[in-house]
């Protein structure tokens, strides 16, 4: 983010063109952070899945993990 010191003004003629340009933006971000909680759930699940045998909890459990971390970052 820019500080406010280093804010341009944005002349009105552009305004239209930098006004979509925002929505494209916040719709990309929005998608990729309910991909992201997507996977992270998907993650969690499979590594449920895989810590109910004990060879599997060596991979089971960095899963669950990962897909916690994942889904934390994709909410904030």
């Amino acid at each position: 983010m820019a500080n406010n010191s280093e804010r341009k003004s944005i002349p009105w003629f552009l305004w239209p063109f930098w006004a979509i340009w925002k929505l494209v933006i916040f719709i990309i971000e929005l998608t990729g952070r309910i991909v992201g909680a997507v996977l992270a759930l998907v993650l969690i699940i499979i590594g449920i899945v895989l810590s109910a045998t004990i060879i599997g909890a060596i991979i089971g459990v960095p899963l669950i993990i990962f897909g916690v971390l994942l889904g934390i970052r994709a909410i904030f």
